[in-house]
């Protein structure tokens, strides 16, 4: 990003106050098990104020130095594009005003991406400017999504994918590793899926218990099973080994306020687990894409 924008780019959560279909009774009421009430909203992010004063907050927030520095307005909590075109044209609008603003991007659910929404997403697409959305796959098989609620099948992930493709938006696909139920080769198996889509970039979660949720009643009741810290290293190496090269990792591990968090508690320790990952990649010799076709050709 330096070398593209000659300063640093951040990330500065928004939230607009939506709502999830998977809430509100259109397509469920008991939304995902793993979602918190809050629907992953940045602590800094308050859907009372306005966008600009978040995106003021946001920035204060990351304030470490002088150096020059761009954001990138990220709508984060809940469905992010589940309302009309002209609210949503609205909101985009005032992220993309705020000064040093050199991007924009909208996390959703593949199932609230009409062909009118899409189209207003890539009227803001220009040169040196990150436009990115960020579509809640999280895996290719659906007995998986069947046991987090998620309301959607892969198939309309997939077909969100291609449609957006073809207005040149770049998509990010959000991945949960670590599903109960769901075999090694499973998780490769979505890997392998993702390669052959056309996607730019991908967010990668361990699946973690947030308090108040129905997976915490799971939890406690000793219904699932969470992948431990060595696994998830090791299962992270396997998944990027078969991920394209040039797709772009945003997230390698959730991030969850110690307050609300249920388990497990090594997902606290971001700087340890990175380095994990790091430290196993060494160890194999091996990077990102090293067992894709690409390389057998």
């Amino acid at each position: 990003m330096w070398k593209k924008y000659g300063s640093r780019v951040l990330k500065l959560p928004i939230n607009a106050g939506f709502t999830c279909p998977n809430k509100d009774g259109t397509v469920g009421t008991e939304g995902c098990i793993f979602c918190a009430e809050d629907g992953s909203a940045s602590p800094s992010a308050i859907a009372s104020d306005d966008i600009a004063v978040q995106i003021e907050n946001a920035k204060k927030g990351f304030k470490r130095s002088d150096a020059a520095t761009k954001f990138i307005p990220y709508f984060q909590a809940f469905t992010n594009t589940y309302s009309s075109v002209n609210k949503l044209k609205s909101l985009y609008d005032m992220a993309v005003a705020v000064k040093d603003a050199t991007g924009l991007m909208i996390a959703t659910r593949p199932d609230c991406l009409q062909e009118k929404i899409l189209d207003l997403i890539s009227g803001y697409a220009k040169e040196n400017f990150e436009l990115w959305l960020e579509v809640g796959m999280q895996t290719m098989h659906e007995k998986s999504l069947l046991f987090l609620n998620r309301g959607h099948s892969y198939e309309t992930a997939k077909d969100a994918v291609l449609r957006a493709n073809n207005r040149k938006i770049q998509v990010c696909l959000h991945v949960i590793l670590g599903i109960p139920g769901e075999s090694w080769h499973d998780m490769m198996e979505t890997a392998r899926e993702i390669s052959a889509l056309p996607v730019s970039g991908v967010k990668i979660h361990h699946l973690h218990v947030i308090k108040d949720t129905r997976l915490e009643e799971y939890y406690n009741e000793g219904k699932v099973k969470l992948i431990t810290f060595k696994e998830y290293v090791s299962t992270v190496c396997d998944f990027l080994e078969r991920l394209r090269p040039d797709i772009l990792i945003h997230r390698l591990l959730g991030d969850r306020a110690a307050a609300s968090l249920v388990a497990p508690k090594w997902g606290m320790q971001k700087g340890t687990v990175l380095k994990a990952i790091d430290d196993e990649f060494a160890r194999r010799c091996t990077s990102q894409g090293f067992l894709t076709e690409k390389f057998h050709l």
